[in-house]
């Protein structure tokens, strides 16, 4: 086996330091091709992803050998970023219907990441089952801790589920594959707007 790079000292670098790049390496191709995803559906050209991330075609051959590897894996990532970014809000927003609608901004962006995903992984249903369930595992327990918290705080009535409001903001995403001058943004706004309105005290 070949010895480890050295470091600027003249030491061999620490196998710890390159995992580490390597992560770093992987999350910036994630994040890449999240980006590209958004504009240009899951089907975008290699080349373009690539171009995004500043990196060869080979590179992103290399950490994602297949289309349906590199889709699953965005997919992934993004639901990890939107399961952690829950805690995060809820801990620095104004309030706890902040930390919801901007948690609920995130949210929105991976549903029209996910587009074309079903489509994507149609040769494995198995797998897109899995993905399925772990999206629920990771994702509907931080959406049910922002709607407590906002109930808590008399921002919203205490009626509301969690993969209930999920559901909707699914719904209404939905629209933008056969328009696209169509904005969920702009329903999912009127929608997070009649929640607080439904929970708003008397008066308000």
């Amino acid at each position: 086996m070949p010895p480890a790079p050295a470091a600027p000292s003249g030491e061999p670098r620490p196998a710890r330091s390159k995992r580490a790049d390597a992560q770093r390496n992987q999350q910036t191709l994630l994040k890449a091709a999240a980006a590209v995803f958004v504009t240009s559906g899951v089907d975008a050209p290699i080349r373009q992803i690539a171009a995004e991330a500043g990196v060869g075609m080979g590179t992103i051959y290399r950490h994602f050998p297949t289309r349906a590897d590199l889709v699953v894996a965005v997919y992934r990532h993004q639901v990890e970023a939107c399961a952690e970014a829950g805690p995060r809000l809820l801990a620095d927003a104004d309030s706890p219907f902040a930390a919801l609608r901007e948690w609920v901004d995130l949210f929105v962006d991976f549903l029209v990441t996910k587009h074309g995903l079903a489509n994507a992984m149609q040769s494995d249903s198995g797998g897109f089952d899995a993905l399925h369930s772990y999206f629920l595992d990771r994702l509907v327990p931080v959406c049910a801790q922002l709607l407590d918290a906002a109930v808590d705080a008399d921002e919203i009535a205490p009626d509301t589920q969690a993969l209930e409001l999920m559901r909707g903001i699914g719904n209404l995403c939905v629209g933008r594959d056969g328009d696209p001058d169509y904005d969920p943004r702009r329903m999912v706004a009127l929608l997070l707007r009649g929640l607080r309105q439904t929970g708003a005290p008397s008066g308000a």
